[in-house]
């Protein structure tokens, strides 16, 4: 499979659309707005104890409070909060106090969130979600730096391995690997990128997590609550950390900045795919170039069209996502009614998870496939589904299909689904639903052909309007055209064209150059 990342840089966000065989598969967008991320690491300050929740609202600078449940507290909770609080008047070094956290208090699992954090208390926290609709950030003081092969846990002492690493010794390997560089106070998940690479990649990587983390140290000792600590890579870097693997092909980047950024990235996750980052200077914005802005007006709508006249209507609510599966003129096809209602549904199946990633759709999704009788195919539409989703990266769960036709997915949710807009103000009202009136059409030509004749000194022009209009201005014995030209003494022509809207006039002069009221 072809893969291609197609990075789009302008003065306000960073656009990155994902190709798979040059479709259209993943969409996310960067804004340059001090938007607040997953990942970001904030020392924050408690505002108010929800204690029938058994949790914390927690002031990080957003407008909105972010929230904290007893249990995101993690169980390294009492060991972070002591260093959080004696590293602003310790005497000793910052490293010296870290190295003397103990880990062996932890935190219960049953325990009362009032009786761990008061109001106005410094907590570090990260987000874990983005605020979504009415809600704010979800927290954790669970921190955790992900890199591409590692992703370390201050206040652990553990070495976990991805479960995708199948073979005991390179588990082994990996596990012995990291213990032999890991500092005390320190814990590493090693992810499954981590398979196969040698000491030294390992070892560059865990040092520069470390760093990030131990920098922060000053901003934390200095206890300006809120204050933003750390923030992960940038979108881009951090899709580059989760996506990158042998499969890509190409990486295209159209500024010259965030072009080095990604090279100086990629020659330090992956050096061997450094070559595959190229600077993108044609003409053409770059999604024009590369078919994603049509792909995307046609992905981002309420209807979705499918293969052979189906399509899907998809509907955001504030609990679930809604999509219904519509046959469209494939119910007038005459073929097996069964056969027919399998058919969409498995092509449907297709688009659903395709929408999926592309929107980040998250929480619950209720599909309402065409109706089938029959139970194998049921089964099988449902295990082509689990096939289909096997690509994308969020936690997902699918449930079989109900007796009502119902498909019911959740998927984790941590920004807000990608909405995009493709509706255009109509060009006649200007979105106001009313248009002047056509009576008036005439009186309209002429006060602006009086301008052009009296007020620039124009003698010869040509008036672009649509064939219908066209038709009222030049047909009779004399034409309106016939009138106009003689009264203004003055060479007036009619050119036609279906481009122009029913009342639409564009004024040219005699070079064919646009007329400017």
């Amino acid at each position: 499979m072809e893969k291609d990342l197609i990075i789009d840089v302008n003065t306000t966000e960073v656009s990155i659309a994902l190709l798979e065989n040059h479709r259209l598969m993943e969409l996310n967008k960067e804004q340059n707005n001090g938007h607040y991320s997953v990942g970001d690491v904030y020392l924050g300050r408690v505002k108010r104890i929800m204690p029938a929740l058994n949790a914390a609202f927690v002031d990080i600078g957003d407008n909105k409070d972010a929230f904290i449940h007893y249990l995101d507290l993690g169980i390294a909770f009492k060991a972070l909060d002591w260093f959080t609080r004696h590293i602003g008047n310790s005497k000793q070094s910052h490293s010296e106090l870290f190295s003397k956290v103990k880990l062996n208090d932890i935190l219960e699992k049953e325990g009362k969130i009032a009786d761990i954090l008061k109001p106005g208390q410094l907590i570090v926290t990260q987000i874990v979600k983005e605020p979504i609709s009415t809600k704010g950030s979800r927290l954790t003081s669970e921190i955790s730096i992900a890199g591409r092969n590692m992703v370390l846990m201050p206040f652990s002492d553990k070495v976990n391995i991805s479960q995708k690493i199948t073979s005991k010794e390179e588990k082994k390997r990996l596990e012995r690997l990291v213990y032999s560089i890991l500092p005390s106070n320190y814990g590493v998940i090693i992810r499954t990128a981590a398979e196969g690479k040698r000491a030294a990649v390992l070892d560059g990587e865990l040092k520069s997590l470390i760093k990030k983390w131990e920098d922060s140290w000053s901003k934390l000792a200095k206890g300006n609550a809120p204050q933003l600590l750390f923030t992960e890579n940038s979108r881009t870097t951090t899709i580059l950390r989760d996506l990158l693997n042998e499969s890509f092909t190409n990486i295209y980047v159209n500024d010259e900045s965030i072009f080095e950024e990604v090279k100086d990235y990629i020659s330090i996750i992956a050096p061997e795919h450094e070559k595959i980052v190229k600077l993108y200077k044609g003409s053409l914005p770059i999604f024009d170039n590369f078919d994603v802005t049509k792909q995307i007006r046609g992905s981002f709508g309420k209807v979705i069209t499918i293969r052979q006249g189906a399509y899907l209507i998809i509907e955001h609510t504030e609990a679930l996502h809604v999509i219904d599966v519509n046959s469209g003129i494939r119910a007038k096809s005459g073929a097996d009614q069964e056969q027919n209602a399998f058919d969409v549904n498995m092509n449907a199946a297709e688009e659903i998870a395709r929408q999926l990633r592309l929107r980040d759709m998250g929480g619950i999704i209720i599909v309402d496939f065409i109706d089938m009788d029959s139970n194998e195919n049921k089964i099988k539409l449902f295990k082509h589904m689990q096939s289909l989703m096997q690509s994308d990266r969020a936690k997902h769960n699918i449930l079989p299909i109900t007796k009502f036709g119902l498909m019911q997915i959740t998927r984790q949710r941590v920004r807000p689904a990608m909405e995009i807009n493709t509706a255009e103000t109509c060009p006649t009202c200007n979105g106001t639903g009313k248009i002047s009136s056509s009576l008036l059409i005439d009186e309209t030509i002429e006060r602006q052909l009086a301008f052009y004749v009296k007020e620039k000194g124009y003698k010869s022009m040509t008036l672009k309007v649509n064939p219908i209009l066209g038709a009222y201005l030049t047909k009779g014995i004399p034409s309106i055209r016939f009138k106009l030209a003689l009264k203004y003494k003055c060479n007036l022509k009619i050119k036609e064209s279906s481009d122009n809207y029913l009342l639409q006039v564009i004024w040219y002069d005699s070079n064919n150059e646009k007329l400017e009221g």
